[in-house]
């Protein structure tokens, strides 16, 4: 097995920031013969800094300016935030430091991750922000299931993002879709412990950017919170979700197996208490089964502002304690085709 890396916080950060960052520890590819010219590889001073940031014993960061990152590889290694004694911390209710994300990109293009390990990060594991074309296959992604806010992978603002043949298990959401993702592709990835997959949570902003052309298919869910889910606060907001697809779906012992939840507020604390602005549209569940581990299989809270509007229900068979699953819906129209083992509320 590759020796592990360790991430005493080794944080690959593109930034958007034209000025070194005034951290220590910080390598700018710049200062190891990185030419912004458009023309000399950079890929040596790239290296030289990864190399200096994993060797590190103490925070560090890599230093990329704005516009320079495009092409870059990443296969194999183990990356490992050592996010346990963070989590312990948090747990406790003592005053901890917040944490960081083990590896992310911003406004980065044509990124290709495979066969990457990611264990145990204190934050969320992999993070694309405004990042166009990216493939991650082959990742596997491990944190224990009480670790908070560990999200496998996070995607945002970005487009042609595509996601195959990966495994995570995790404290929060398996993969979490933000604000201005389209074009999203995810495909045979085994999801669980963790929260799902999730959509969300949106409306946190007013002026919003939607979700749309988003794919998920070939997915196993197994003692997760939820599977195939949306969340949006109730408040208002210009955001939007529309054209989703949830296909060919395995559940097992999954809490919320379909869910939508346009009043998401986690504990209840400091919570809107408003309508949500989101608009969903053209979402189609297609070809789910498996066992659900509460009797309410499929659950459509929606916006009263603004319904949920296209949703269809084809050929789902979800069972609770043997027993055919039940249905909540609440501002939801649709259809359905091909039932097996529940009744609509659609």
């Amino acid at each position: 097995m590759e020796k592990p890396i360790s991430l005493f916080t080794v944080t690959l950060l593109f930034l958007l920031f034209n000025q070194s960052l005034a951290i220590p520890g910080t390598y700018n590819i710049l200062e190891l013969g990185a030419k912004p010219d458009g023309k000399t590889d950079s890929s040596k001073s790239l290296l030289s800094a990864w190399a200096a940031a994993c060797g590190s014993t103490k925070p560090a960061a890599i230093f990329v300016p704005k516009g320079r990152v495009d092409g870059v590889s990443i296969r194999g290694g183990i990356l490992d935030g050592q996010g346990t004694g963070l989590w312990g911390c948090k747990a406790s209710g003592k005053n901890c430091p917040t944490g960081t994300t083990t590896l992310g990109f911003t406004n980065s293009n044509n990124i290709a991750i495979a066969g990457l390990t990611s264990l145990n990060s204190q934050l969320f594991h992999l993070v694309f922000n405004g990042c166009n074309t990216v493939k991650l296959q082959g990742v596997k992604v491990s944190a224990a299931g009480n670790s908070p806010n560990t999200d496998g992978i996070h995607v945002q603002y970005s487009s042609g993002v595509t996601i195959l043949n990966s495994k995570i298990s995790t404290g929060d959401d398996c993969v979490s879709i933000g604000p201005g993702t389209t074009s999203l592709w995810i495909e045979n990835v085994l999801c669980g412990p963790g929260h799902g997959i999730s959509i969300g949570s949106l409306g946190k902003d007013f002026e919003e950017e939607g979700v749309q052309n988003v794919t998920v298919k070939s997915v196993t869910f197994r003692n997760t919170q939820n599977g195939a889910m949306i969340k949006s606060w109730g408040r208002p907001s210009k955001g939007f979700v529309k054209d989703v697809l949830f296909q060919h779906a395995t559940m097992i012992n999954v809490q919320n197996p379909i869910l939508i939840d346009q009043n998401y507020c986690p504990d209840n604390i400091n919570c809107p208490a408003q309508v949500s602005g989101i608009k969903i549209n053209d979402v189609t569940y297609q070809d789910i089964h498996g066992t659900s581990a509460t009797e309410i299989a499929v659950k459509f809270d929606c916006s009263k502002k603004n319904p949920c509007s296209g949703i269809r229900l084809e050929d789902v068979k979800l069972t609770y304690k043997n027993q055919p699953a039940k249905t909540s819906c609440a501002n939801a129209a649709g259809t359905t085709l091909g039932l097996l083992g529940i009744n609509s509320c659609l």
